[in-house]
């Protein structure tokens, strides 16, 4: 049959299986969204196109979909930048598509003509600009096809607008999509596993370090049979938490700057370290040099880029983790490190003594109190979304996370702004359920426009927001580092009851840890999108925290319980 550009573009999604797409229209994808109109495809308007690109991220990690966000040239497109970013750093299997201008008007300066391809050629895994309809449904086909597999992420496609007019006859193959040169692995050699295994057997202090790709590759089963078998405990990244339930008694929490003083204690002292999907991020490692210096190290990735790029390693297995892990698990023998857990479990107990949970309140409002108060109320079942600054790290250590896939956060990009309209992609993946992000007052003020979405759209999300009155996590730095001149971090903001009302958002603010489950409670009982305000104390840190330059067990740490 014969379609115009704008219509193949529209039958391909369909034929991907696309059900929703985040966007804003304009001059040059305008012809895609008339044909939209004729399509079982429901668009979500978002207030700015960031919002889309957050919002297409957010489906994304909730759905295991791809996720999809349009945007016109020029500014349309640019505006996506930080969220195709964001998708990137995080391996979000995202397709952008793009309007662009006339094919004849390209390098002329028209109006609203930016070089996206350009621009986002480092920040995708794959762009393209299509300037014909005949390349329109192979294109589409390859995008989706790049997107999610291998190491998922971002793909670019900026289509010119007479070509979105152009008549083509459409065919839409069914056939696996063939890339000369690109062929994700899925085993890792045989000699590279025997490796594993010796190494494996001759440790006595071994920790799992897993990441987001556990998650993405659906490898939580093989991960938990391999750390009991083996006698491993588990420490996790921001983006691995889920992968491994919170309960069980070799889970170490989160690694890094702001992870469990166990967990990195653990890991400079570990004689083997084995690294599952996780990428060596300066915010896991602390100062290089000094990184689990005792320890041999294994590194199981799909992306070999990954592969000694910060971290040298002993051995590397190439390949999909759940199917590197199904290789391994048989292998292996039955292993046991008694000493070693009866020494995590000392580590334990001194950080579970510096929880402010066990300080006296004195009538102050923690956001810890807050967020632990929230996932009690709730048994842990919400899915979660958070901004980026000290709630989102809260929101790591406090909302525990038994199950995969409930927790949803900007990890190597660290985007403000990405936790309300990521709340609304993750509530449009699954539509059945209540979704919740945690904001803080910094990150929120940088997508608040998309309250008037929630609404319009009646998405089932509500938003605990965290007020301290400042950029939280730089005042941090600027107290323990710059003397505390707070400088530039000082932040007002709106009345955000009355803001959300005007919004026709319930809302409420709470400075009582007694009001928590009654607040919570009114949100719950309140279909359609609810803002609670907690105002908490101004000048609280988190903790731990691991300095620039520091070792990773050089942590500044809460001082044990005390009467406060």
């Amino acid at each position: 049959m014969y379609l115009t550009g704008a219509e193949v573009v529209m039958e391909s999604l369909v034929r991907e299986g696309v059900e929703v797409i985040f966007g804003y229209p304009g001059g040059a994808n305008m012809p895609i969204y008339d044909a939209m109109m004729n399509y079982p495809i429901k668009h979500v308007l978002t207030r700015h196109e960031q919002g889309a690109a957050f919002a297409a991220d957010g489906y994304a990690r909730a759905s295991g979909k791809v996720g999809v966000a349009m945007a016109t040239s020029g500014p349309g497109a640019t505006n996506l930048v930080t969220g195709i970013t964001t998708a990137m750093m995080d391996s979000s299997p995202v397709v952008y598509i793009t309007g662009q201008v006339a094919s004849s008007l390209i390098g002329g300066d028209a109006f609203q003509e930016t070089d996206v391809t350009g621009i986002t050629l480092p920040i995708t895994k794959h762009n393209y600009l299509v300037t014909s309809a005949a390349q329109l449904a192979e294109t589409i086909r390859e995008a989706f096809y790049i997107a999610r597999s291998g190491r998922p992420g971002p793909v670019l496609i900026d289509i010119c607008k007479d070509t979105q007019f152009e008549k083509v006859w459409f065919e839409y193959s069914e056939e696996e999509v063939v890339l000369p040169g690109y062929k994700p692995p899925l085993h890792a050699t045989k000699q590279s596993l025997d490796a594993a295994v010796k190494l494996i057997q001759n440790a006595k202090r071994p920790v799992i370090l897993a990441g987001h790709g556990v998650l993405m590759s659906g490898a939580m089963g093989e991960l938990a049979e391999f750390a009991e078998k083996t006698q491993t405990p588990v420490a996790l990244t921001l983006l691995g938490l889920g992968a491994f339930p919170a309960g069980h008694p070799y889970h170490l929490g989160m690694m890094g700057m702001h992870g469990t003083a166990h967990a990195n204690f653990a890991i400079q002292n570990a004689d083997l370290i084995l690294a599952f999907g996780m990428r060596f991020d300066d915010r896991v490692t602390g100062t290089l040099h000094t990184y689990a210096a005792r320890a041999r190290k294994i590194h199981v990735d799909i992306d070999s880029s990954e592969f000694n790029k910060n971290v040298k390693v002993d051995l590397t297995l190439l390949g999909d983790l759940q199917t590197v892990l199904a290789d391994l698990n048989p292998i292996v023998p039955k292993l046991q490190h008694p000493e070693w857990l009866e020494q995590i479990q000392a580590w334990k107990q001194e950080s579970a003594q510096r929880d402010i949970l066990y300080w006296e309140q004195n009538g102050k409002l923690h956001a810890a109190h807050v967020i632990h108060d929230f996932w009690k109320q709730s048994l842990g079942e919400k899915i979660v979304t958070t901004g980026v600054g000290q709630h989102q790290m809260w929101t790591a250590q406090y909302y525990v996370q038994e199950k995969p896939y409930r927790l949803i956060t900007s990890g190597g990009a660290g985007s403000m702004g990405f936790g309300t309209p990521s709340a609304l992609g993750a509530w449009f993946a699954n539509p059945d359920k209540e979704v919740w992000t945690i904001e803080g007052d910094g990150s929120f003020q940088m997508s608040l426009n998309e309250l008037a979405t929630l609404k319009q759209e009646n998405a089932n999300v509500k938003i605990l927001l965290i007020n301290n009155g400042f950029l939280g996590m730089v005042r941090q730095w600027q107290e323990f580092f710059f003397d505390k001149r707070y400088a530039a971090t000082p932040i007002t903001g709106p009345d955000f009851v009355k803001l959300a009302q005007a919004y026709d958002v319930p809302s409420i603010a709470v400075n009582q840890r007694d009001q928590i489950n009654g607040a919570l409670e009114m949100a719950q009982r309140t279909y359609g999108p609810v803002l609670i305000e907690f105002q908490v104390e101004p000048e609280d840190c988190v903790y731990p925290m691991v300095p620039s330059g520091a070792a990773l067990d050089e942590m500044l740490l809460r001082p044990i319980k005390v009467n406060a």
